[in-house]
């Protein structure tokens, strides 16, 4: 395993990324894919015997069971302190008025909310899910900066946001002295590049790392065009937006240059991913053991100038989604 900085800040991470939107109850949220404690466990062990540390949740993953499963996971296979731990707010988890969003009865709710499932007393990275037009920004970031200083937090993270938004917010955390970003969790894969055009420059400029969501495209880079069957598939909607017929030259380069290495497909649009210097840590969402191993393998694969040209040209501009 490969360990970098995220971002310009001093926490180490895992170059690979545990994404942990797999486990969780299948009778709690609207994840009827999700894996329980039994048939996540052998993941969660094979994670740490890859030194894959840097382990990602949500406190609206299967209704905040996700983050349970990952805290007793925690508890049973490793120690605290071995693991960079993130979870993320924004999304509702009930009616009230903190149950949802970013002010500031919302964010201190859900930090304890988050702890108290993760069994844990802070996380090192907390991640706003997505940006709140309805709190202002400097109520969000004073907040924020609150949480940091009170020890529940390390670090802070954003997710999937316009540039301009993200930039409002690290500016409002410049003003007011309070505690800045270090990453941004974006969606970005081979056939969804829209980042590259104004975020991942901010990024850089910034010293703000980049931890992308679904690399793989909801694994539709991992298998070839005309297999599209999964079980997720069946029940995850948001395949869909990975479907279109503009993917599928890209899905067949991808399909050649693994065959001509001699790999799995997946490693190839992983290492196409790592590729990006802006990027520290892929998240990867396992639901068999394959899936971890091909990640990690990926390290490795070293594209050539002629592979990366082959797997870049047929895509097409398109809206960002995800927002």
């Amino acid at each position: 395993m490969e360990y970098t900085r995220l971002g310009s800040s001093g926490l180490k991470v895992s170059r690979i990324a545990l994404g942990c939107m797999s486990f969780g109850l299948p009778d709690r949220g609207t994840n009827q894919w999700s894996l329980g404690d039994e048939a996540a466990e052998p993941l969660f062990r094979q994670a740490i015997e890859l030194g894959v540390t840097f382990w990602d949740t949500a406190n609206i993953y299967s209704a905040g069971s996700s983050e349970e499963i990952v805290g007793r996971a925690l508890r049973k296979y490793t120690d605290r302190d071995s693991i960079v731990l993130a979870t993320k707010v924004f999304f509702g988890l009930h009616d009230g008025p903190g149950g949802s969003g970013l002010s500031r009865k919302a964010i201190l709710e859900n930090i304890d909310a988050s702890l108290a499932r993760l069994g844990t007393d802070y996380v090192d990275l907390y991640q706003i899910h997505r940006f709140d037009p309805e709190t202002p920004v400097e109520e969000t970031m004073e907040t924020l900066h609150d949480v940091v200083r009170s020890g529940k937090v390390r670090y802070l993270g954003a997710s999937s946001m316009w540039a301009w938004q993200f930039a409002k917010l690290q500016h409002a955390a410049d003003l007011g002295g309070w505690t800045r970003f270090v990453s941004m969790q974006n969606q970005y894969s081979l056939v969804q590049r829209e980042e590259e055009r104004e975020m991942f420059g901010l990024l850089a400029d910034q010293g703000v790392g980049s931890i992308p969501w679904s690399p793989l495209a909801k694994g539709r880079l991992a298998r070839p065009w005309d297999e599209r069957s999964t079980q997720r598939a069946k029940v995850d909607p948001l395949h869909a937006r990975y479907e279109g017929d503009e993917n599928r030259p890209i899905v067949e380069a991808v399909r050649r240059v693994a065959e001509a290495r001699g790999v799995p497909m997946a490693q190839v649009a992983l290492a196409w991913v790592l590729h990006n210097p802006v990027v520290d840590a892929p998240i990867v969402g396992p639901t068999k053991p394959h899936h971890l191993t091909d990640a990690v393998a990926a390290l490795d694969l070293e594209l050539t100038d002629d592979e990366v040209t082959a797997l870049e040209e047929h895509y097409t501009p398109r809206l960002p989604s995800g927002y």
